[in-house]
Order: C-alpha cells, then sequence, then structure tokens
C-alpha cells in the first residue's frame, strides 16, 4: 500500500479523516484512477449502450433482466463471503428504493430512449443533482440551498427548460415532448429515491444493500415488462448479436463493476470527488452518440447542456464544501 500523502487530497481515506489516531492505509493510486475510470467511462456508456440493447429487446425486460441478473450475482458472492443476510426491513425499505430508482429511474430512462437520441437522454438526466437538491429541500426537516447553490439550481433548471421547450428554425420541438416528460419524472423519481436511501434501513454492507436493490428492481422491472405486454412482442430469434452484447456489457459492467466502483470510492474519497461523475458521464454519452450514432446535437441543446453541466458543477463543489 502506498502512504496516504501519495493520494490526491480528495481520496485520503474517510476512516483517516474521522481519527488521526486510528488511520487506515490508503488505497493504491492505480485503483483509485482504475476506479473512477470506470464509473466516469462505463457509466457514461450505458446510454449507448441501452440504446442499442433496446434495438431488438423491449425496454423493460432488458432493464429488468440485467438487474435480476447482476444482483443475483453480487448478492451470491456477498454472501458467499460471509456478509451477514439481510433483515425484513432491510427488504421492505429496498423495494421502495428499487421502485424509484430502478423501475422509475432507470426503467423510465431506457424506455425513454426510444423517443430521444442518447445524447439529449443524457443532458436532461444530468439535472438530476438539481432534483435531489430540491426534494432534501422539501422534505421535512429538510436543508435549503444557499448562496451560489440556489443560483445553481436557477442556472440548470433555465437549461432543462431550454432542451424540453426549445424549438428549431422550424418551428418544431427540439426533442420528443412524451419522452422529455417522462425523463423529467424520471429524474424527479431517481432524486426522490437517493433522498430516501439515505434514511432507509440498509445492511452494513453497501454492497448487499445494492444487490437486494438490484434483485428487487429487476424483479418490477419483469412485472412491467409484463404487464405493458412485451412479453407477447419479445422475439428472441430476432434479438440482433448487437442488441445481445450491449445487453451483456450494461450487465456484467455498467450494473456490476460501475456500481462496485462507485461504492468503494464513496467509502476512499470525499462525496465532492465522486460527484464527479455527474458531470463527466453526460459528456462521454454526448461524445460516443455522435461517434457511433451519428446523433446530431442543435445549437440550442448544445447551449442548454452547457448550462446543465456548468450548474451541476457549482452545486456539487459549493453544495459539498457546506456539508
Amino acid at each position: 500500500m502506498k502512504p496516504a500523502d501519495s493520494l490526491p487530497p480528495d481520496c485520503l481515506p474517510i476512516e483517516e479523516e474521522a481519527a488521526e489516531s486510528a488511520p487506515t492505509p490508503a488505497p493504491p493510486r492505480w485503483l483509485v484512477v482504475a476506479a473512477f475510470a470506470a464509473v466516469y467511462l462505463i457509466w457514461g456508456s450505458t446510454y449507448l449502450g441501452i440504446r442499442l440493447a433496446i434495438d431488438s429487446i423491449p425496454a423493460f425486460l432488458m432493464a429488468g433482466g440485467r438487474f435480476l441478473i447482476a444482483g443475483c450475482v453480487l448478492y451470491a458472492v456477498m454472501r458467499r463471503r460471509g456478509v451477514p443476510g439481510p433483515a425484513p426491513e432491510h427488504w421492505r425499505d429496498g423495494a421502495i428504493t428499487a421502485l424509484l430508482l430502478l423501475l422509475a429511474g432507470n426503467g423510465g430512462v431506457t424506455w425513454a430512449e426510444k423517443r430521444v437520441p442518447t445524447n439529449i437522454t443524457a443532458l436532461i438526466v444530468a439535472g438530476t443533482p438539481l432534483w435531489i437538491i430540491v426534494v432534501d429541500w422539501l422534505r421535512p426537516q429538510g436543508r435549503r440551498p444557499h448562496g451560489l447553490v440556489f443560483g445553481g439550481l436557477l442556472l440548470g433548471f433555465a437549461g432543462v427548460g431550454l432542451i424540453v421547450a426549445g424549438r428549431s428554425k422550424s418551428g418544431l420541438a427540439l426533442v420528443d415532448p412524451v419522452g422529455a416528460g417522462v425523463l423529467l419524472v424520471c429524474s424527479v423519481c431517481w432524486a426522490c429515491g437517493s433522498v430516501f436511501s439515505r434514511h432507509a434501513r440498509q445492511p452494513a454492507s453497501a454492497l448487499l444493500a445494492i444487490a437486494i436493490q438490484m434483485i428487487l428492481g429487476g424483479g418490477i422491472l419483469l412485472v412491467a415488462g409484463g404487464v405493458s405486454g412485451e412479453v407477447g412482442r419479445l422475439d428472441v430469434h430476432a434479438i440482433t448479436a448487437t442488441s445481445a452484447w450491449a445487453f451483456v456489457y450494461l450487465t456484467l459492467f455498467g450494473s456490476l463493476v460501475g456500481f462496485t466502483a462507485y461504492v468503494w470510492l464513496m467509502r476512499v474519497c470525499t462525496p465532492a470527488r465522486v460527484s464527479t461523475y455527474a458531470y463527466v458521464n453526460p459528456l462521454i454519452a454526448v461524445l460516443l452518440g455522435y461517434l457511433v450514432l451519428r446523433e446530431p446535437l442543435p445549437g440550442g441543446v448544445l447551449v442548454a447542456g452547457v448550462l446543465i453541466l456548468a450548474s451541476v458543477v457549482l452545486i456539487t463543489v459549493k453544495g459539498q464544501s457546506k456539508v
């Protein structure tokens, strides 16, 4: 292990910051860099992966399948390592979190990508940290935004509004209104789930908690696929190789590697540094959308995206400095 001073200041072990009398060895620099690369690149590429997967796999069934498989694998690994099993209240709160994060959040995004290009989807979803602050403010005994954070909220919501309500020179909407509306609902639900999860009863093991959420969320998404008629529309023989490999990528890398890297980083780095994924992922998604799918990015959307990303940078940096 390298000494603590070999790491960037924001990646000092949390235990070491809290208690100097019982220092915890810092993780190797290469491992921290690899984890950040995983969160940045993998999560940024999931927008493209989702779009390729739903080309021939129904949206809810695809999302449900990837989370259920990933959750079962992670759960089995954690239990085999001797992590105690979850209590009934862990499953209960995990179900609520899964409904908000995976069904309404990720499931809605997956469905919306049939209507909205990946680059615009990523920019709208990039505003999720704004909704988290609003939800945290409106909850009982919530914290009111202050100073520059409040200004960042106004800036970010202006950017989201430009995308959702924007018009091209010919008078056409920049984005499908139904798809944009669903993405806004997804962002609010993800924010509600994120705030709820902070106060929910969860196992001591963060990875076991994620496994529970993915198992329950995957099952709920599969039920949603059945209720919406996707089972009848699923043609296994029509699934393309591209969709199949995208599904494998989302399951193994998007759900397992990406989530694991994120949880680990939250243990060894400060939240301010880890939260930088919120404004790196959209850039990766926009770049991949252009290179792979040749998705255009209208000037109005580009300006709105700059506003959203600037607001997210502002609220994450200034917001974390006050915590």
